[in-house]
């Protein structure tokens, strides 16, 4: 392949990167599948644009896997290890050991050679890191009783990518592999191949505990950010080299030397010279991987490729239930553990070509195990649908079972959701005597919150029949901390239908969430990082040498200004000038804050009192308008 084609395969492969991703992840897609179907449209199955000769650049995505093994690696500092080792161990090693053996005896019993049965056992075991905790972030489930015990599950699987390549070649057939392949080590005896692999995993190890960190010391006093970053990818390559050389996978060396270097002073920095590299690499490699599908398969046997996706994902779906009620996740949090993980992972990828170039597995094995991986892989978005209906019913039924708590307990004071928010406001009520009646919806979190101490009921909040048992009718106040802006406007409606005496202070996640509670009538509404963004307002400015109570006088105008403004634009939102609006309120605001920013000597300071702040605003205009009447247009209101 002559350089013309490299560079017109590598345009096609980054322009349907760039076209893909942002549609997909405007359909909730996720970046993952997107990149896949991107491979998918640009490969031979389709439209053809890249083929065979697409391989030379399949060599640099690859080494986006080696890349992102190495910073898997650097993420496993030992105390965090040590801090997860039951669920890691626990669930990962049930999960891992537990799936291969299923699918390996499933393997055997279909006519599969025996190597090749328990190299799928492994391989299928495996799920998409990727893609599930992107799906897990976006969904807002990763801290949940299911999100976590997925991590663990996922870090887990990550490091028996380790062990699973270190065994492949033991089971695999000296056909599979080439001359250029296995290189020198093929002519040492078996002792001498064994000796050469512990002594390149040796000297990872104790290069990257002793040595690694000097040289990098060395590097950053020259305090050239490019020498960093080249640098570290010399590093991650050498390791590559290295590990190929001695015929075992770059990634294996790799993911040993982030390891090593978890606690290195350097690691952060490493992390964020590499990252952008391993995520472009690792998108180009998914691209080949959706254009290494052969839908000519499919289409030859559509019954027993959909089928055998089908028979993967419920069976991987069973096991992981079947674990997840064994470590006591309750119904809904394993309903989510295991539709997560239901899917095959993009290591499985890599291990299929590596079983089929040493001979564990013939060509035409591997060919419909990559297309029931990267099927399944597609189906995770469709996965998760089916678990929010799956849980709404069988939530329904569990709450049957398990009965809402008798609320024993009555304050002035009801807060729905025990979250970062609703703890704040909780404690705070308490250092004043106030005790709060506290409703959390999420079963994990309460039986957490009670180990700790926490007097929490456990109860959904929007049912009418709750709140009455929580006292709502005695109560004054109402705090609405939950994280799922449609409910709180749904319990708004409630409230204002059943109890239109509560006061209620709402959460809002951002000011479109603020426009909804304002027109449902909620007097009170904070949005979450309103506050800390405003504190760090005031503190730039005093950074910037404004004097402190400056900075706090108009860090105040500002709230109040935009708290004015919010409650404007609520109700002229829908409006077809909404925009045009928006921007003449905008500068009409900067003006009125420019002008009162300036001392006024004699004049009584406003930016601590609420009464005034309108009087003031009017003031200002009307002394505006009166100098343009006057034709000194000229003047400006900081003039």
């Amino acid at each position: 392949m002559n350089d013309d084609d490299f560079f017109a395969q590598a345009f096609v492969y980054l322009a349907a990167a760039v076209v893909s991703v942002p549609i997909a992840k405007r359909l909730a897609l996720g970046s993952v599948l997107g990149y896949l179907i991107a491979g998918i449209v640009i490969g031979p199955s389709l439209f053809g644009l890249v083929g065979q000769e697409g391989e030379h650049v399949m060599h640099f995505a690859e080494f986006g896997v080696v890349m992102m093994l190495f910073l898997v690696g650097l993420e496993l500092e030992p105390e965090r290890l040590w801090h997860l080792r039951v669920p890691i161990l626990g669930l990962g090693g049930v999960q891992v050991v537990g799936t291969s053996t299923v699918i390996a005896v499933a393997c055997l019993v279909a006519g599969l050679p025996f190597a090749a049965s328990i190299a799928l056992g492994m391989i299928f075991s495996l799920s998409s890191t990727a893609i599930v905790l992107q799906t897990l972030e976006e969904k807002g489930l990763l801290k949940t009783g299911g999100g976590r015990s997925s991590f663990a599950v996922l870090l887990f699987q990550d490091i028996a990518v380790i062990p699973m390549l270190a065994v492949f070649p033991l089971m695999g057939t000296s056909a599979g592999v080439g001359a250029e392949d296995s290189g020198w080590i093929a002519t040492l005896p078996g002792w001498g191949q064994m000796l050469v692999l512990m002594s390149a995993i040796a000297l990872i190890v104790i290069g990257g505990r002793f040595a690694v960190g000097p040289a990098f010391r060395w590097i950053a006093r020259t305090q050239l950010r490019e020498i960093f970053v080249a640098a570290a990818l010399l590093l991650v390559i050498a390791i590559a080299l290295l590990m190929t050389e001695v015929g075992l996978s770059p990634a294996l060396g790799t993911f040993l030397a982030g390891v090593v270097l978890a606690n290195s002073e350097y690691r952060h920095e490493l992390e964020s010279d590499i990252q952008p590299f391993k995520g472009l690499l690792l998108g180009l490699f998914f691209i080949a991987v959706g254009a290494a599908i052969d839908f000519r398969l499919v289409a030859e046997n559509p019954g027993t490729v959909l089928g055998l996706v089908v028979l993967l994902m419920l069976t991987k779906f069973a096991f992981l239930f079947g674990i997840g009620r064994l470590f006591k996740l309750s119904v809904d949090q394993c309903l989510l553990f295991a539709f997560a993980l239901a899917q095959g992972g993009e290591f499985a990828f890599v291990l299929l070509t590596f079983s089929e170039r040493i001979g564990v597995m013939a060509s035409t094995t591997t060919a419909l195990a990559m297309a029931i991986v990267a099927l399944s892989m597609a189906a995770t978005p469709l996965a998760m649908l089916a678990f929010e209906r799956v849980r709404l019913r069988v939530g329904a039924r569990d709450r049957t079972e398990r009965a809402f708590d008798d609320v024993d307990h009555k304050s002035p004071v009801i807060i729905a959701g025990y979250g970062r928010f609703g703890q704040i406001v909780a404690r705070l009520l308490e250092t004043q005597g106030i005790h709060a009646t506290v409703l959390e919806y999420d079963s994990d979190q309460v039986e957490l919150l009670r180990r700790f101490g926490r007097r929490v009921f456990y109860g959904d909040a929007s049912r009418y029949d709750l709140l009455e048992a929580a006292g709502a009718r005695e109560a004054k106040l109402l705090v609405l901390a939950l994280d799922q802006p449609e409910k709180i406007v749904e319990m708004v409606q409630t409230v204002r239908r059943h109890f239109p005496h509560l006061q209620i202070i709402s959460r809002a996640a951002g000011r479109l969430d603020a426009y909804d509670l304002i027109e449902a009538g909620v007097e009170h509404v904070f949005r979450e990082t309103f506050d800390s963004a405003l504190r760090a307002g005031t503190t730039a400015l005093e950074v910037l040498g404004i004097r402190a109570h400056r900075a706090h006088r108009a860090a105040q105008r500002f709230r109040r200004d935009d708290e004015a403004q919010i409650r404007e634009s609520a109700f002229l939102r829908r409006a077809e000038n909404f925009v045009s609006i928006v921007r003449e309120r905008n500068e009409e605001n900067a003006r009125i804050l420019a002008k009162a920013s300036q001392p006024q000597t004699g004049a009584r300071d406003n930016a601590w009192d609420n009464v005034t702040l309108r009087e003031e605003r009017l003031s200002i205009l009307e002394d505006e308008t009166q100098a343009a009447d006057n034709g000194d247009s000229s003047k400006t209101p900081a003039e």
